[in-house]
């Protein structure tokens, strides 16, 4: 008898430890599921960046996106930046009728602005903090999010003026010649290194409008 009551408690306690099993990943395959895409309720949320996607940036940018030195026929002084928007180029201006030429993304539709601002401050691998008029277009976004390969101001900024927009990199080389972001001008990490440790703040920024064409036409590529 006593071999008997052994032997059921233990199948007793096996029959526990699956059902427990069971419970446990049918509670992990729910938080997998579609109603819980960010993982349990008690975790913090993952934030979806819609500026952001994705990285890849050992991506081959198109020639033309290449960073390369290019004549360059304008009246601004040596040092100033140019952003022509139409045809998604920066220009470094060096003088003597020459440039340094970057591939831009740019505001998508209806996100475009024109002007003329200047550098107001730098940072390396900068925070984000998405601004009030961001947060109520897309309230899922987070309110801070700390600087690091994952964050979509990428490896520098540099801030224009008082406004909300920005030169910074981007992860995402894909999205570089493209009308994408909520108006500020975004270079692969390369690029937007490069040209921070070429200006400083104060440098002049002049952002040509929509209807801007003829930079991509006055210029060639020197090498």
């Amino acid at each position: 008898m006593g071999i008997i009551m052994r032997t059921m408690s233990v199948f007793r306690a096996a029959a526990a430890a699956v059902v427990v099993a069971a419970a446990t990943s049918l509670a992990t395959s729910a938080f997998a599921s579609p109603f819980f895409p960010f993982g349990p309720p008690n975790q913090a949320p993952v934030a979806q960046m819609p500026d952001y996607e994705a990285t890849d940036e050992g991506a081959e940018l198109p020639a033309r996106f290449k960073r390369q030195i290019v004549d360059y026929r304008t009246t601004e002084q040596p040092g100033t930046i140019v952003i022509d928007t139409p045809n998604t180029y920066l220009y470094l201006v060096l003088g003597n009728g020459k440039a340094m030429r970057y591939g831009i993304g740019v505001g998508r539709e209806g996100f475009t602005w024109s002007g003329t601002q200047t550098i107001s401050k730098k940072a390396e691998w900068p925070d984000w903090t998405p601004p009030a008029e961001m947060i109520e277009r897309q309230p899922y976004l987070p309110r801070f999010m700390a600087g690091g390969p994952g964050n979509p101001l990428g490896a520098r900024a540099m801030y224009l003026g008082a406004s909300v927009y920005r030169i910074h990199g981007t992860n995402d080389p894909s999205t570089i010649g493209h009308r994408v972001s909520s108006g500020c001008i975004r270079l692969t990490n390369d690029d937007v290194a490069d040209l921070y440790s070429r200006v400083n703040i104060g440098t002049k920024v002049v952002v040509l409008p929509m209807t801007e064409q003829r930079a991509s036409a006055a210029t060639r590529a020197v090498y």
